[in-house]
């Protein structure tokens, strides 16, 4: 079976040297002074009677399309009224269709935390979520070596980090730098979703850290046994985005929650 993993990653260093060509990691630096301080989306969760993070994500690679030709001033304002806790914003362009100007133009809508959800693999990437406005970041293990990952974290430039891990194997990645740790219940070799590996891992983290569980979150239900095992993030992309309404089917999801 083809590691899709292996390949956004290969696909993401090209893209990363192509972009580093074209502006420098010196320009960026010289931006980063303007941005006003990042919002805190780990005291967004912990704080939360929800914790739902909705994202806004126009494909994947493995069900395509999901909107096409959707813009964030689209749909971000209506997860905020609906009461999300934060939002995570894909900008993958090869392959979630996504691209650092939906955070640039999301982020004077909204007051909540957003967090940059790509493969980051360099600190160049650091400088332009910091710049377009994000206040997270996500560090995938499964795509960086631990060393890599570590000093991604320390580099982290005020945002926070909230480290992805999919399996025992890489409980080793979480430090005390980390500032949430999620949980993908899909993986990402394979694209197969499983929610109950949430509950397997739960017992293994931390639990004075805030956890958040990632992927495959389809009914109310969930997010309360979720919430149960110490999970105060839920992060919802394809339940939403699928619908005709996301900011609607928010709500209602909420609602149902109570």
């Amino acid at each position: 079976m083809k590691d899709i993993l292996s390949e956004i990653i290969a696909n993401k260093r090209f893209e990363v040297d192509l972009q580093k060509q074209a502006i420098s990691i010196e320009q960026l630096q010289e931006g980063i002074s303007e941005v006003p301080t990042s919002r805190s989306m780990k005291q967004a969760l912990a704080s939360s009677a929800s914790g739902i993070i909705a994202e806004f994500k126009r494909r994947s690679p493995s069900k395509g399309w999901i909107k096409e030709e959707v813009c964030p001033e689209e749909i971000v304002p209506s997860y905020a009224a609906a009461g999300a806790s934060a939002l995570s914003i894909l900008t993958d362009e090869k392959f979630f269709g996504g691209s650092l100007k939906d955070i640039r133009t999301a982020r004077p809508l909204v007051e909540i935390p957003i967090l940059r959800k790509d493969f980051i693999i360099d600190a160049y990437q650091l400088y332009q979520a910091r710049i377009v406005g994000a206040d997270a970041i996500l560090l995938i293990a499964a795509a960086l070596e631990q060393d890599k990952c570590n000093e991604l974290t320390e580099k982290a430039l005020g945002l926070e980090v909230l480290l992805e891990i999919h399996n025992t194997e890489e409980l080793s990645y979480i430090n005390k730098e980390i500032d949430m740790i999620g949980v993908n219940n899909r993986n990402l070799g394979t694209f197969f979703t499983d929610v109950e590996n949430s509950f397997r891992l739960a017992e293994q983290l931390p639990q004075d850290s805030v956890l958040v569980s990632e992927s495959g979150i389809s009914n109310p239900e969930i997010v309360k046994r979720l919430r149960t095992a110490g999970f105060r993030g839920f992060l919802i992309g394809e339940t939403l985005m699928k619908t005709e309404h996301p900011g609607e089917t928010l709500q209602n999801f909420l609602q149902a929650m109570q």
